[in-house]
C-alpha cells in the first residue's frame, strides 16, 4: 500500500471486531512510526500499550470518575477552543451531523447520542488501546511532533490491514487514565488511540469526513 491510498484510506474507526491483535503486531507497527519527523531529534512521545487486564483497569477507571463527575475537565486545556469560529464551526459540526445522519439518530434524541459518545470509553470495541504522553515542559513545537508520531502509527497500522481511532475523548479524563497506567510528573496524557480490526459491516465505519478544498486550505505563489 502506498502512503496516498493509506492517507485516503485512513478513517476514524468507531466499531472494531473483538479479533485480538498480538504484541508483535503492535512493536511492528510502532517501529516503523518511530521514524516519524522531530525537531532536533527529541522525540518527545511516548506511548502506553494497553490490552487485556489492563485495557480494562483503565476503563473501569473512567467510568467511576465518570458516575462521580462527568463534567469535570482534568486536563490543563480544553480539547477544543470554547467558541470555535468559522470554518471550523461548521466542520466540527458538520461531521458530527452526517455521522448521527448515517446511525439514524436524531437531534432530539440525546440518549442515543451520549450512548455513542460513551463508547469512546470502552475504545469502540477495540482490543488495544494507546495512550500518548508528554513532558508537560514541552512546548507546542514537541506537540506537534507527537501528533506526526501518532498519524504515522495510524497509517503504518493501516498498511498492516488494520484500523484506528484517534480518541480526544480521553483527553478531559488524563489524570484518571495516568493514575490508572501509573504515569507521575513532569508526563501527562495527551489522549488515546484505539486498535484493532474494523467491523466492515457497522455503518459507523462508513463515514468519510468531508474535506475542504485544496483552493481552501493553500495559496500558491511564484508558479
Amino acid at each position: 500500500m502506498d502512503v496516498a491510498t493509506a492517507l485516503k484510506q485512513r478513517i476514524s474507526t468507531r466499531a472494531f471486531l473483538d479479533t485480538p491483535v498480538s504484541e508483535a503486531d503492535v512493536r511492528a507497527i510502532l517501529d516503523d512510526a518511530r521514524w516519524a519527523a522531530s525537531g532536533g531529534n527529541l522525540q518527545p512521545w511516548r506511548v502506553k500499550v494497553v490490552a487485556g487486564e489492563a485495557r480494562q483497569r483503565v476503563i473501569d477507571a473512567v467510568q467511576e470518575k465518570l458516575a462521580k463527575n462527568p463534567f469535570e475537565n482534568e486536563a490543563p486545556f480544553p480539547v477544543y477552543p470554547e467558541s470555535l469560529w468559522e470554518p471550523y464551526r461548521s466542520r466540527r459540526y458538520q461531521v458530527g451531523e452526517d455521522m448521527y445522519a448515517l446511525l439514524g439518530i436524531p437531534r432530539e434524541d440525546k440518549g442515543a447520542r451520549l450512548a455513542h459518545l460513551m463508547a469512546n470509553y470502552q475504545f469502540f470495541g477495540a482490543p488495544v488501546g494507546l495512550f500518548f504522553l508528554i513532558d508537560e515542559r514541552m512546548n507546542p513545537n514537541q506537540w506537534a511532533h507527537l501528533g506526526m508520531f501518532m498519524m504515522s502509527i495510524c497509517l503504518a497500522a493501516e498498511a498492516r490491514g488494520l484500523a484506528t481511532c484517534m480518541q480526544e475523548a480521553w483527553t478531559p479524563h488524563s489524570k484518571t487514565v495516568a493514575g490508572a497506567l501509573g504515569v507521575e510528573a513532569p508526563e501527562i496524557v495527551y489522549c488515546g488511540m484505539a486498535l484493532g480490526h474494523a467491523d466492515t459491516s457497522a455503518k459507523v465505519n462508513q463515514l468519510r469526513s468531508r474535506r475542504a478544498e485544496i483552493d481552501d486550505i493553500a495559496a500558491f505563489e511564484g508558479f
